[in-house]
């Protein structure tokens, strides 16, 4: 059972800050943090990796005259930025003049921490998550090195650094940000974190894995669970993307349609559908979504106010289109 509890069940992701998925002008990103402050989300999620140090210094920016207490704030550890003049080819639009290596050693993680203190302007994280520590990140790892090459490395240096980062009060809580479910499951074996950030694992149109292996490991251990990417970095709310590559299977597209079908039936609105299923599980204690204009991060917070009829549960349940076991919204 969790003993490390969470104090915000929706979070502001920092990925669409960081030019994920279209270049934002530091303006339209100031409106965007604004609008999230204004709606009265306090918990802000970020990363290095993130427009390449771009989103934790417009995050930085932001945050600078709030006070310290009145916001939760979590970054990534895993990549390290070095200035270059040859950006390489990355998914961010026009990111920072940085160069990145993975490196999840000790020496490593506790100089990642340091530089995102920095770009952040404060002294210190709520919560550090070892990035993209995952099979996903196979082919984009150095030659010849597995994302089981890295566990080692953070086994032996991320994780007890980032232990002894907890005592030295440079951050309350670490654990793993990423994209699959195996990496969570290992580091449970191994270490004893206090949160996990799991994206795009637990959604309404794919949750059986997270169902079967991730949400027992989490309830049997002491750790919760933030849900990343409820709408699969785009689907779920209207865009003609899934996930971060893109890809559309077809099963996903099927399901979503057929999902969507029955929220028109039901006047559902697919968003408030989304994140609501995503915070439903017992274990998870915080949903983070992204958005890259201010009426996106309003509509996502009034979305959890939205009423939907247990009848639309009972008939995505009756037509095999959300799991038998899942648990939905009160």
């Amino acid at each position: 059972m969790s003993q490390f509890k969470l104090q915000h069940k929706f979070g502001l992701g920092g990925v669409a800050i960081g030019n994920g998925f279209k270049e934002l002008s530091d303006v339209e990103a100031e409106k965007t943090l604004e609008a999230a402050w204004e709606s009265g989300v306090r918990y802000y999620d970020t990363s290095p990796w993130y427009g390449l140090g771009l989103s934790e210094r417009r995050f930085g920016h932001f945050l600078h005259n709030k006070k310290r207490e009145d916001y939760v704030l979590s970054t990534k550890v895993g990549r390290v930025l070095k200035a270059t003049k040859n950006v390489p080819k990355v998914m961010w639009k026009n990111p920072s003049p940085f160069d990145y290596k993975y490196d999840y050693s000790a020496e490593a993680v506790r100089r990642s921490v340091e530089d995102s203190l920095q770009r952040l302007g404060i002294a210190s994280i709520d919560y550090a998550f070892i990035h993209d520590l995952s099979p996903d990140h196979n082919d984009e790892y150095e030659e010849g090195t597995t994302w089981e090459d890295h566990f080692v490395v953070a086994k032996k240096g991320a994780m007890p650094e980032l232990e002894k980062m907890k005592k030295e009060g440079l951050i309350k809580a670490w654990g793993l940000g990423v994209n699959t479910i195996d990496p969570i499951l290992k580091t449970l074996e191994v270490a004893k974190p206090d949160i996990f950030l799991s994206a795009i694992q637990y959604s309404l149109v794919n949750h059986k894995d997270a169902l079967m292996r991730l949400l027992p490991a989490i309830e049997q251990s002491e750790a919760t669970l933030i849900n990343a990417a409820p709408f699969n970095a785009g689907l779920l709310a209207g865009q003609k993307r899934y996930n971060y590559a893109g890809d559309m299977p077809d099963d996903i597209s099927q399901r979503y349609k057929k999902i969507f079908k029955i929220a028109k039936k039901y006047k559902v609105d697919i968003i408030a559908a989304s994140l609501q299923f995503s915070l439903a599980p017992k274990c998870v204690g915080t949903v983070l979504a992204g958005a890259s204009k201010p009426e996106q991060v309003q509509e996502n917070i009034k979305a959890f106010e939205k009423k939907i009829p247990s009848e639309f549960w009972s008939e995505l349940k009756q037509e095999n289109l959300i799991e038998q076991k899942a648990e939905i919204p009160a």
